[in-house]
């Protein structure tokens, strides 16, 4: 097969091949923020380490997170297909690293390595696909590669969990170079994008002050994710006021810079503005809900690591039904507007019926909420992004497609930070309540090591197990009621985006469209 030159449209055949890189690709990027949960008891009986054990998970968000817009911005000057090739190099270099890894400290470090290959996996998969279909059919493909990341990101901690069991740790790490090598193989091959270098010098200072300051706040999040509202401790409080000021920083530096990373002139645009906060509130209640969703169906509903994972895969069917369902009919009537009125409106009914789960809920009812919470969040994730795309110029399509992703990404870590301090908190007013003095005693100390291990509980005296079990279900119903007010602002914000024909063409927007949208 020739691949499309510059001057030729590919042809379906190209970007289904092409696509099956990208999925491939987004795939172990996504699969390497979970897989790693239920290995790492494992790992650490084996290489020591326990202060690191949490640094794990923590270095690959963090490098995954704050290096998404500086991808975006290097994909823009230098062409998305060197520099997609160049992050998976960086993410299996990584993970091979990890898996030879001598000690934890090694570890940390190779996993960092890892999310800074990641996030720009993560960043340009999205916009690598703008650069190969136009936005009236992009829809359709969007969805898929939103399908994949969600299912990813589900299955991740039960593949662990079976590698561990069949094979070496080792392996939930070298897995990846088999599918990485391929996905590099097909994009090598296949994508054939024209050369690009835009006369633009890269902003490292302003790449330096918002990772820096994106991780400090993240660090700090970290910190009241692990220990819940007590971890506001003088560090904590430090981490996000030298954040927060290092990020005023960098906007008041990209508003004069001649080459900005992230040009603030995207926000004057209210498609990109909108798009971006309704990510981040998706983002927020999504990832911050859904998070402790095996939680319930392990402690609360008692199934296994299985059959929980098993059960939250009607989540994942709802996403790529309402991902690419929306995407086919958009390619066909080139309307987009009501698909995230309805997504949100959808996400708000799913949430909120989480939020009334108990233990004697029936599993069928548990996965049709799960269902029409991801069709909702479906329909609003590929339709923000498609309208962001649609909205900017082509020469911003890398940094505004990553920013996209960002906010969303930084939606999730604020979430699962806020819903675990409220989750803590609810378990500290309910085990007093329902516990004996003995019994919290013994229990106090340790429930965080219970929840990670239900097998525990159910170990516990029966009186006492049952209390545990109770407390627990009214803390993760308040954390689903928590999330139900935050998918009401993005339901109430999704009506305010606007709607602009889409273009039948790769490239820069039809003439007649202005900057903002109108």
């Amino acid at each position: 097969m020739t691949p499309a030159s510059s001057s030729e449209p590919f042809t379906h055949r190209q970007i289904v091949i092409i696509l099956s890189g990208l999925m491939a690709g987004l795939f172990l990027a996504a699969l390497d923020q979970t897989i790693v949960a239920t290995a790492l008891p494992t790992i650490v009986g084996e290489l020591g380490g326990l202060d690191y054990y949490s640094w794990v998970v923590t270095a690959y968000l963090l490098c995954s997170t704050v290096c998404t817009p500086l991808y975006g911005k290097l994909g823009d000057i230098y062409g998305r297909r060197v520099t997609f090739q160049a992050a998976i190099l960086i993410f299996l270099l990584g993970s091979v690293l990890a898996g030879f890894a001598p000690g934890m400290l090694a570890l940390v470090l190779a996993r960092g390595v890892q999310g800074v290959g990641a996030g720009g996996v993560m960043g340009l998969t999205f916009a690598v696909i703008g650069d190969i279909v136009s936005p009236r059919q992009r829809g359709r493909y969007i969805g898929y590669l939103a399908g994949v990341w969600m299912f990813a990101s589900v299955v991740g901690p039960l593949l662990g969990g079976f590698i561990v069991d069949h094979a070496t740790w080792r392996w939930v790490f070298l897995i990846n170079l088999p599918v990485g090598g391929a996905a590099l193989a097909v994009i090598w091959v296949v994508l054939r994008l024209p050369p690009v270098h835009r006369p633009a010098r890269i902003d490292f200072a302003g790449a330096a002050l918002l990772m820096a300051g994106v991780s400090l706040l993240l660090l700090a999040l970290v910190r009241v994710q692990e220990g819940g509202a007590q971890a506001w401790d003088g560090a904590a409080a430090g981490f996000t006021a030298a954040g927060a000021v290092l990020i005023a920083a960098f906007v008041r530096w990209e508003a004069h810079v001649e080459h900005p990373l992230l040009p603030l002139r995207l926000f004057s645009n209210r498609i990109f503005s909108i798009g971006s906060g309704l990510g981040l509130l998706i983002g927020c209640a999504l990832f911050g809900g859904v998070v402790f969703l095996p939680l319930y169906l392990q402690v609360v509903a008692g199934l296994s690591a299985t059959n929980s994972g098993l059960l939250l895969l009607p989540l994942t069917a709802g996403v790529l039904i309402g991902s690419v369902g929306s995407g086919r009919l958009t390619a066909r009537t080139g309307r987009y507007r009501i698909y995230p009125i309805a997504g949100s409106a959808c996400a708000v009914g799913g949430m909120f019926l989480l939020s009334r789960m108990h233990a004697g809920t029936p599993h069928l009812l548990v996965s049709a909420f799960m269902v029409l919470l991801g069709l909702g969040v479906g329909l609003v994730m590929q339709v923000s992004l498609l309208a962001v795309q649609n909205a900017v110029e082509h020469r911003d399509l890398g940094i505004a497609t990553a920013s996209a992703q960002f906010f969303r990404t930084m939606g999730g870590s604020f979430g699962v930070a806020v819903f675990g301090a409220i989750m803590n908190a609810r378990l500290a007013s309910e085990l007093p309540a329902r516990l004996s003095p003995e019994a919290l005693a013994a229990v106090g100390g340790r429930v965080s090591a219970l929840l990670n291990s239900p097998a525990a509980i159910r170990a516990l005296p029966a009186e006492t197990a049952a209390a545990v079990t109770g407390s627990v279900e009214m803390a993760l119903q308040a954390v689903f009621l928590s999330a139900v007010p935050i998918l009401l602002v993005g339901f109430a914000l999704s009506w305010f985006l606007q709607e602009i024909p889409l273009r039948e063409t790769v490239g820069p927007p039809v003439d007649g469209i202005d900057e903002a949208g109108a």
